[in-house]
C-alpha cells in the first residue's frame, strides 16, 4: 500500500494520480508492493532527519529509508520529501512542479529497488531509469 502523509507543511498535493503510476513502476521493477509511505514536509524537518540519521548537514529533496530485508521482493520503506526543495528545483531546472514531483517520487521507489546514486555511473543509471518511468507518466 502506498500512503501519503503531511508533516509540518500546509501544502497538499493531489497524489492520487501518481499512485497508480508508482504501483506500475514497482511491478515493472519486479517487486511486490508492500508498505511504502511518503511523508511530505518542509526543509527544516527534512534537514533534522538528514542530520540525525545520516549525519549530513545539508538540505535535500528526498531521503529514503528501506524497511525490508536486503533480498526481499516486497517493497517497503519510508520516503521523506521536502516540498520546498521540489518547488525550488522545479524553478531551478525550469520544469513543471508536476514533473519535478514525479521525478522525486520515482527516485524514492528506485532507491527502495536497490538503485543508488553515489558514483557518476550510478547517477547515470538512476537518471536513465527516472527518465524512462517519467516517459510512462500519464497526463495528469
Amino acid at each position: 500500500m502506498i500512503e501519503i502523509q503531511y508533516v509540518n507543511t500546509n501544502v497538499e498535493i493531489n497524489t492520487k494520480d501518481y499512485i497508480l503510476w508508482l504501483k506500475n513502476v514497482i511491478k515493472e521493477e519486479f517487486y511486490i508492493e508492500g508498505n511504502v509511505g511518503y511523508v511530505f514536509c518542509e526543509d527544516e524537518y527534512l534537514l533534522s532527519i538528514n542530520q540525525q540519521y545520516l549525519q549530513h548537514d545539508t538540505y535535500t529533496d528526498i531521503i529514503t529509508f528501506p524497511l525490508m530485508d536486503e533480498n526481499s521482493k516486497v517493497l517497503s520503506g519510508e520516503i521523506y520529501i521536502s516540498i520546498e526543495r521540489i518547488k525550488d528545483n522545479a524553478e531551478k531546472f525550469q520544469v513543471s512542479l508536476r514533473l519535478e514531483l514525479a521525478r522525486v517520487l520515482v527516485h524514492g521507489i528506485l532507491h527502495l529497488c536497490g538503485y543508488d546514486d553515489h558514483t557518476d555511473e550510478e547517477k547515470r543509471q538512476m537518471r536513465s531509469k527516472e527518465d524512462y518511468y517519467l516517459s510512462l507518466l500519464p497526463k495528469i
